[in-house]
């Protein structure tokens, strides 16, 4: 199994990291701490971004070289936040945080996903009353396919999981996030997932 590397230690990264370490991988988890983050990249050949999506751009784009060759798998939105902290708006309107961090990153391979649900679904799907739905975003087909393996270790079906084409297409899973605060304003926070009826 690859070395993943989880960048962000709140409740999105703390959640991967738990649960890709139960699934067999081994996973290193970098805090804020200087230099934390290029030692856990170093040894690592898949990535995980899960900064806040707000600061992700600057954050990676200075690991420009400890990046290049690797895998960067991006589950962050980039969002200003309402007065209650929950998302208001995008960041980058008609472009998305991983278009960005690939036009940023052209030495690595980066791959959305994840970022359509609640953390907590993220490594339990089949808590869900009804199947939920990953999408991936990318340039790479491998990088995309260790991606998808990397999501059936931690319990995703194949046939929950869509391959949505380009990075370009992650500007329309990351729009997605602005349904967030309506559903939690509706429901608390109840585990979700944006899904496809089909």
């Amino acid at each position: 199994m690859p070395a993943i590397a989880v960048l962000g230690n709140g409740r999105v990264g703390g959640n991967l990291a738990a649960a890709l370490t139960r699934a067999g991988h081994e996973v290193r988890v970098a805090d804020r701490t200087p230099g934390a983050a290029a030692d856990a990249i170093r040894t690592a050949q898949i990535v995980i971004n899960a900064t806040p999506g707000a600061g992700s751009l600057d954050r990676l784009a200075a690991l420009r070289e400890e990046l290049r060759g690797k895998i960067l798998v991006d589950v962050s939105n980039a969002t200003l936040d309402g007065p209650d902290g929950l998302p208001a708006d995008l960041i980058y309107p008609g472009s998305s945080l991983a278009e960005q961090l690939q036009e940023a990153l052209p030495a690595t391979r980066v791959v959305k996903t994840l970022n359509t649900m609640l953390f907590s679904v993220m490594t339990a799907p089949a808590t869900l009353t009804r199947a939920p739905d990953a999408f991936l975003s990318g340039e790479d087909p491998q990088a995309k396919q260790t991606v998808r393996e990397l999501l059936v270790s931690l319990g995703w079906r194949p046939e929950w999981i869509t391959d949505l084409g380009g990075i370009r297409t992650a500007r329309a899973t990351e729009a997605a996030i602005l349904f967030v605060p309506h559903v939690i304003r509706a429901d608390g926070f109840a585990p979700f997932a944006i899904s496809i009826a089909r």
